[in-house]
């Protein structure tokens, strides 16, 4: 009874720093699996943390299979990321990002969207 007693209280106390530990992805636009206009779509990620936007990136697995990295990241608040997709054809896109969060921990993800 004691043991499980400490390991709830353990487990309690890590709880918010195990939490805290990523940057999860909020909110994006586009949203997942959402059908744009194109062929310039806005591109903007908002993370439950500050991210470092000089060290995240960006990229569109495009219908043709190729990847194009994003070059132009602006980071307009402390837990977001926005871009711009320029010249898209219509087919399936996956955005790709990656970020490094104030804690120094690289998050990875994807979201797929469709252009028409």
């Amino acid at each position: 009874m004691c043991r499980a007693v400490v390991l709830l209280l353990v487990l309690v106390a890590a709880g918010p720093r195990l939490a805290l530990a990523h940057a999860v992805l909020v909110s994006s636009t586009p949203h997942k699996d959402a059908a744009v206009s194109g062929p310039d779509i806005a591109i903007n990620l908002k993370y439950n943390s500050r991210v470092d936007g000089a060290r995240s990136t960006l990229s569109l697995l495009k219908p043709d299979g190729t990847v194009e990295k994003i070059d132009t990241v602006a980071q307009p608040a402390p837990d977001v990321l926005s871009a711009t997709g320029h010249g898209l054809a219509k087919g399936s896109y996956v955005l790709r990002w990656q970020v490094l969060a104030g804690d120094g921990h690289i998050t990875r993800g994807e979201l797929s969207f469709q252009v028409h």
